[in-house]
């Protein structure tokens, strides 16, 4: 039986009113997403048991409801800001071991020389805080929540703050301690890159509301959600597995569901898990298989599933491939295939984009 994160809150602060309710798994990275203003970090809030109202349960234990409320400092919930909010005057090894020192003993899980080896913070444990990268600081930050042996980690926009070279640099690392460590993670971000590297589990709230939550794949290709989500991202969010390189032609071929695709050569192992991210206008839909030679080298077998609003230029068709994939078309195009929900198309793939992480 999968353990659950369970959150009902209602909040109600002059302008804004968050009320939420849901099932969550108590495991892998959940991503809350949405435009500044949505309610995200008024949630973690909530879920650090710093609002008083409202009903918590995690993998099984009450931590509030009408007749329990859990100290914050008793709930084992770590919590990483967008800023280090590092001691300046303790070095490295101090700032990592300040809440480690304050977890009673019975109840630390994870030690000094754990937590130096996921984050590669061995070399940096005797550095002034002032001595350290924007990156460095948020790994430490990162290090000491977790020496609190949190149950569940809260990360509050945590990469806001620095350049494309560190967030690429500490992605891995968030990625690296949610699979080394088994700790679930709730990040907020209004950043789609790194919604697209790091989720398992989508959140997207809205003036305060959840307007769906679900495994990433589902949400990304929810007809539905194209304004949320964004135009520029609507599509399909796959993992798939290296099967083999072709240096001959600079390929990697890879496996999605026993259906092939080809990329441009990566600098991953085969048997690797890669994250593709493909955008809905990169896919046209044809009836028959190709008859003669094409130039696409991605064809995926699938069926319809659903057909968008049939308004203005273009309509949103929700497909089946084994996972959800989305395809825009024009409404004319709609029209010439005479498709409907069952029918089996073939999705030629244009362009496919690498999400950049080893899963």
């Amino acid at each position: 039986m999968t353990e659950l994160l369970k959150a009902a809150f209602k909040v109600d602060y002059p302008g804004f009113k968050l009320d939420i309710d849901l099932q969550l798994p108590a495991s892998g990275i959940t991503v809350v997403f949405g435009p500044s203003g949505s309610g995200k970090t008024t949630l973690l809030r909530c879920l650090a048991g710093l609002e008083k109202s409202g009903k918590m349960e995690l993998a099984g234990q009450v931590l509030q409801d009408e007749n329990i409320s859990i100290p914050v400092n008793l709930r084992a919930i770590g919590m990483v800001f967008q800023e280090s909010r590092l001691f300046p005057h303790l070095k490295v090894r101090e700032n990592l071991l300040y809440g480690y020192k304050r977890t009673p003993l019975n109840s630390r899980r994870l030690h000094l020389e754990d937590i130096g080896r996921v984050l590669s913070l061995e070399k940096l444990q005797e550095r002034s805080i002032d001595k350290l990268s924007g990156g460095e600081k948020q790994r430490v930050a990162l290090g000491r929540a977790l020496l609190t042996s949190p149950k569940l980690l809260l990360m509050d926009e945590p990469l806001a703050a620095l350049d494309a070279q560190r967030k690429t640099e500490i992605i891995p690392f968030i990625r690296k301690v949610e699979k080394e460590l088994s700790i679930p993670i709730i990040y907020v971000t209004h950043s789609m890159s790194e919604v697209l590297q790091l989720v398992d589990t989508m959140v997207i709230l809205k003036d305060g509301k959840v307007v769906k939550y679900g495994p990433v794949g589902k949400v990304f290709s929810d007809i539905q959600l194209r304004e949320s989500i964004g135009d520029e991202h609507s599509g399909a969010v796959l993992n798939t597995r290296v099967l083999e390189h072709d240096t001959s032609y600079g390929i990697t071929r890879l496996d999605f569901m026993g259906q092939e695709l080809s990329v441009p050569i990566q600098d991953i192992s085969p048997g690797q898990v890669l994250r593709v991210h493909i955008h809905s206008k990169d896919v046209s839909l044809a009836t028959q298989p190709p008859e003669g030679l094409t130039s696409v080298l991605n064809i995926l077998k699938t069926k319809v599933k659903k057909i968008g609003e049939n308004i203005g230029y273009s309509v949103d068709i929700e497909l089946d491939a084994g996972r959800p994939l989305l395809a825009t078309i024009t409404r004319k195009s709609l029209s010439n295939l005479n498709l409907r929900p069952g029918q089996s198309v073939y999705a030629y793939i244009k362009a496919i984009r690498m999400v950049n992480e080893k899963l």
